[in-house]
Formats: structure tokens, sequence, C-alpha cells
């Protein structure tokens, strides 16, 4: 039986909600995290997956199983849109995915970086601990500065390490103490073709994979433009074929000024 109160008084103001990311939006304004369906299809989702496989394999072929190890990097794919996938870019563009940014980053945002994660089966790995995707800043701010948004790749369930939160925890500067940790965490299980997105100063974590299989998501890190890019994107890729937004999320309209002839030229509108 549903014991929440219905009706309520003395209220001057209360929020609407005209769709589900409508009520995404405002979840993650009160407790940092929600979930969005990406709204892809099923053979979209078995076309990312093989995408995935694809990927890792080209990459551990280029930079080496020791290498990335010694690096604690084995786990990790850095930047896959950049490596020619077509299906990687336009997961950092979806649709559903750009509709509850742009209610939640005031004014113009870029993806800052976009990873593969793979939490491996009955292992340790670089993102099962606790931290923030602006990691080492304890501020917090009245408006998103920056949205983590990890897609499923495959379902996230308790058993196979899904992402652990501390709700409202981008309201506090400091890492709240084990104890409240222990009573506060929640783990949050989403289905394949999911985003879980969390207000980038909600602390999180991968949860430990008791299955035999690796459990995969896509990371995306969106951000106002006065961060940096982990890794220089519109270096990295050409911009000849793709429209005017995607420019704009990618960061080509951002790119740090080479000289000041560079920086009168893009005032001017000239260059991307």
């Amino acid at each position: 039986m549903n014991n929440i109160p219905q009706t309520s008084y003395g209220i001057l103001q209360q929020n609407r909600i005209g769709s589900a990311f409508d009520e995404a939006v405002e979840q993650i304004r009160h407790l940092g995290f929600a979930i969005i369906d990406s709204g892809l299809a099923e053979p979209e989702l078995l076309g990312i997956s093989e995408e995935f496989n694809r990927i890792r394999e080209s990459y551990v072929q280029s930079y080496g199983e020791s290498a990335l190890r010694n690096l604690n990097e084995f786990h990790t794919i850095r930047s896959p849109l950049t490596q020619g996938s077509e299906i990687f870019l336009a997961l950092a563009l979806n649709e559903n995915l750009l509709s509850v940014l742009e209610a939640l980053i005031l004014g113009k945002f870029i993806l800052n970086q976009q990873n593969g994660v793979i939490n491996p089966p009955q292992e340790t790995y670089s993102q099962n601990a606790w931290h923030r995707d602006l990691p080492y800043q304890h501020f917090v701010s009245s408006t998103p500065l920056a949205i983590n948004a990890l897609f499923c790749v495959d379902d996230f369930t308790v058993d196979n390490g899904a992402t652990l939160v501390l709700p409202a925890s981008h309201k506090a500067e400091a890492f709240p103490s084990s104890n409240y940790i222990n009573k506060n965490a929640l783990q949050v299980e989403a289905k394949a073709g999911s985003f879980i997105l969390l207000d980038c100063m909600t602390f999180h974590s991968g949860g430990y994979n008791k299955t035999h299989s690796a459990r995969r998501a896509v990371n995306h890190v969106y951000t106002i433009p006065y961060f940096k890019q982990q890794i220089n994107i519109p270096m990295n890729m050409g911009a000849a074929n793709l429209p005017d937004q995607a420019k704009e999320i990618l960061g080509f309209k951002y790119v740090e000024p080479t000289s000041i002839t560079d920086y009168l030229s893009k005032r001017a509108g000239k260059a991307y």
C-alpha cells in the first residue's frame, strides 16, 4: 500500500513534470542521479555491443596488453569516437541524452571525454573506488557544471557490479564518513540501452562483478566549455561531414587559439 501523502498545504511553488526527461532533470538536481532510455532499438544495441568488442580488440593490439595493464588502463578504451567509429559518435550525440543535458547545463556544453569501461569478472578495476567525475574537487555549484552519462552496453545488475551512488552528495564539499556511506549508498540497476546520468560532483563507484562475464559501458562527460577535454577531440577527427551542432558539442568551436591572429579570426567567426 502506498502511504505517501498525495495532498499538501502551504505550498507556493512546485515543479511541473511534463515528460520522463523532465522527471530525470528534477531527480538529478535533487539527488544527483537518474536513468533515461536512449531510445535505441534492439538492432542498434546489438551494433553497439559488436562495435565495442571490435574497438576493444583493436585498441589492445595498438597499445599492448602489458603496457595498458602497467598503466592500470587495460579495462578502459579511451576516446572510441575518434577511432573511426560512427556508432560511438552517434552515441555521444544521442537525442534523448542531449534533451536532458540542454535542460541541466545552462548555456553551452561540450563533450569532455568518451571512454569505454569494462568491469571485469571477479577482480577489481580502476573505477571500483568512490570518486567524482571531476576528481580532486571539493566545491558545490547551484547548477551543474558537468554531467556524467554512462551508457549501459550490458544490463547493470547487483551481481555484475552496477554503479553505486551516494544520493545528493553533489551538494556537499567533503566526502562523507564511512558510516554514512555504508548507510546511504545505493546501487543503480539499469537495462542495456539506458543512460545512467549523474551530476559529476555526485560521488559514485563501480561495484564488484561477481559473475563470470564482463559488464561493459560507455562513459561520457559533458562540461561547460571552460573545462579542457581529456583528449583533444577536434585534433583527432575530421569535421567536414559534421553538422554545426555536432561540431559545437565535440568542441570544434572551443579549441584554444594558437596565436593572436587565430584568436581574432575566431572572434570574427571565420574559423572552426
